[in-house]
């Protein structure tokens, strides 16, 4: 415990050792907003309605695979996006007191820089297959009219800069994290821990 005291007794106002960049904490918490059109676009789905989308028999048609199926992963997207704010707060730095083993314990910085930036580079790949269809390189999903084509594009687009803004939010969580501390106004070595 005295060493959650020392760290505490040295905190920001975020709880993190050093300050976060406001636009850091502004663009960590927009990734779940921008994740959260697509999430209720999807939610029909599960109900059989295709939001205009030509893709008759691709949701199972038993309501008891389809509506787990699309609010889970709903829930998983918007609990994924949620972990970006571990590289703007203190439980991205020290785990969570609550936590067994590890509770209370300064947290390895590459222990979040490595996850976050697999994760960012996984949903960049991820969608831009989908951004590059759009572009007309590829097929897109058709759809049977344009006003649908217009609202999955407008629901599905934000969701797109998940990727990279993790990776921004990464580079800085590892600046802050990583980088010698006399860069940040105060005195010693590395802050690496």
């Amino acid at each position: 415990m005295t060493a959650i005291d020392d760290i505490s007794s040295t905190t920001t106002a975020h709880g993190t050792e050093r300050p976060v960049p406001p636009w850091a904490s502004i663009v960590a918490h927009a990734i779940p907003l921008l994740l959260l059109p697509q999430c209720l676009w999807r939610l029909p789905f599960a109900f059989g309605f295709e939001m205009g989308l030509d893709a008759d028999g691709a949701m199972p048609s038993s309501l008891w695979v389809s509506v787990p199926y699309v609010f889970g992963l709903s829930l998983i997207t918007e609990g994924l996006a949620l972990l970006s704010l571990g590289l703007v707060r203190a439980w991205g730095e020290v785990a969570p007191g609550w936590l067994p083993f590890i509770g209370g314990k300064r947290i390895n910085p590459f222990a979040a820089i490595i996850p976050a930036t697999l994760g960012g580079l996984g949903a960049t790949a991820f969608w831009a297959p989908v951004l590059l269809s759009w572009l007309g390189v590829g097929e897109a999903a058709g759809f049977s009219s344009g006003g649908w084509q217009t609202l999955a594009h407008l629901c599905i687009a934000p969701g797109m800069l998940w990727g990279p803004l993790v990776l921004v939010l990464t580079c800085a969580y590892y600046a802050r994290r990583c980088r010698p501390a006399e860069r940040h106004g105060h005195t010693g070595g590395s802050a690496a821990a």
